[in-house]
C-alpha cells in the first residue's frame, strides 16, 4: 500500500528531488515548505504544498493529523556563514523547528524520520579520510553544531518514544535545481559562471578536495532508509549513514571537469584561501551500502552533463 510521506523542505533543491523519488515509488506525498528559499515549481503537479515555517502551530498541526507514516526532514537554514553571524537564529530553525515537528509527530503517530544532516560538517577536522560514522564529531560551525544537536534529539526521541530514525549524512551535493547564487555549492556555481563566460574564482591553489555526490543518488538513498530495517538506537552513530562517493575531488579537477561538460574551456581566477575551509572531505559509505542497500550510480562526469544541461535550459 502506499506510504504517506511528508517532505519538509520539499520545494528545494534537494528536497524537490526526494519528493519526485517517493513518488516514483508509489508513495502518497505532501510538502510542508515556507518558500523562503524553495520554488513553488520544484513541487510536482498534484503533490499538496503546505506553506509554512517549520516552527509554526500549523506545521506541528500537520504532522499530528495528516496521518503520515514517514517524516522527511530537509526544510533546514543551510547558510553556513549566516550560522556564524547569527547563531541563534541558526539554532531556532534547526533544532527548535526539528523539535516541533517532532512533537507532532508523535502526536500524529509518525513511524519512521528521515532526516538530513552533514557529513561536511558534523566530523572533526584532521581525521582519516574517507570518513566514517563513527568518526570523532567536532562541528566547526554553529550550522555542524544544530546538526549534530538535531541528531542527539533524534536518538533521544527514538529511545523515549520508539520513533525509528534513520539520519543521512550528505556529502557535497549538487545537480538540477540548485541555486547557483548565494549559499550555493561549488559545482552550480562554477557551472552558472562557465555557461555566462565568466571567470571561476578558485580559492586558494585549488588542491582543496570535495565528496560530489548527485542529487539523484541522494534522492534514492532517501526512499532506501524510508524502507529498510534499521538497527537499535543504542548510539548517536547506530542509524546515521554517510551518504556520498567516498572519492576526493578536488576544485581544479572540477573546474576542467565542468569544462569539458560545458564544451568550454574555463577561465580561472585565484583568489586568496577562505578561513576556516575544510581542505579535505570523503565519506565512507560502506555502511550504506551494507544497510540500505544504496550506492552512488551517477559518474560525475554523467553528473556534471546533467546539471549544465538543466541550467542552461533554464
Amino acid at each position: 500500500m502506499p506510504r504517506k510521506v511528508l517532505v519538509t523542505g520539499g520545494a528545494g533543491f534537494i528536497g524537490s528531488h526526494v519528493v519526485e523519488a517517493y513518488l516514483a515509488a508509489g508513495d502518497e506525498v505532501t510538502v510542508l515548505d515556507d518558500l523562503s528559499t524553495g520554488r513553488r515549481d520544484h513541487v510536482p503537479a498534484g503533490v499538496r504544498l503546505v506553506e509554512a515555517d517549520i516552527r509554526s502551530a500549523a506545521a506541528r498541526h500537520l504532522v499530528a493529523s495528516g496521518g503520515f507514516t514517514i517524516l522527511n526532514h530537509h526544510a533546514a537554514q543551510i547558510d553556513v556563514r549566516r550560522s556564524v553571524a547569527d547563531p541563534v537564529h541558526d539554532a531556532s530553525v534547526n533544532v527548535l523547528g526539528l523539535l516541533n515537528l517532532l512533537e507532532g509527530a508523535r502526536a500524529g503517530g509518525v513511524r519512521r524520520v528521515v532526516f538530513a544532516s552533514s557529513g561536511g560538517t558534523v566530523y572533526g577536522d584532521g581525521a582519516r579520510l574517507p570518513l566514517r560514522e563513527s568518526d570523532p564529531k567536532l562541528p566547526a560551525s554553529p550550522y555542524g553544531t544544530a546538526k549534530l544537536a538535531a541528531e542527539y534529539y533524534l536518538a533521544a526521541f527514538a529511545r523515549l518514544y520508539g520513533l525509528e530514525v534513520a539520519t543521512l549524512r550528505y556529502s557535497n551535493v549538487y545537480g538540477p535545481r540548485q541555486d547557483p547564487h548565494g549559499e550555493a555549492g561549488v559545482v552550480a556555481i562554477f557551472a552558472r559562471q562557465l555557461l555566462d563566460g565568466a571567470p571561476l574564482t578558485i580559492y586558494g591553489d585549488g588542491e582543496q578536495t570535495r565528496d560530489l555526490v548527485f542529487v539523484g543518488d541522494v534522492a534514492a538513498a532517501n526512499v532506501a532508509a524510508s524502507d529498510c530495517p534499521l538497527p537499535a538506537p543504542q548510539d548517536l552513530d547506530a542509524c546515521a549513514f554517510n551518504i556520498g562517493t567516498g572519492i576526493e575531488t578536488s576544485v581544479n579537477r572540477l573546474a576542467a571537469a565542468l569544462g569539458d561538460a560545458a564544451g568550454r574551456t574555463p577561465r580561472i581566477r585565484h583568489a586568496p584561501p577562505r578561513p576556516g575551509e575544510l581542505a579535505r572531505n570523503a565519506l565512507a559509505v560502506d555502511k550504506a551500502a551494507r544497510v540500505l542497500g544504496w550506492r552512488p550510480r551517477t559518474p560525475l562526469a554523467e553528473g556534471l552533463r546533467l546539471t549544465v544541461c538543466a541550467l542552461a535550459e533554464g
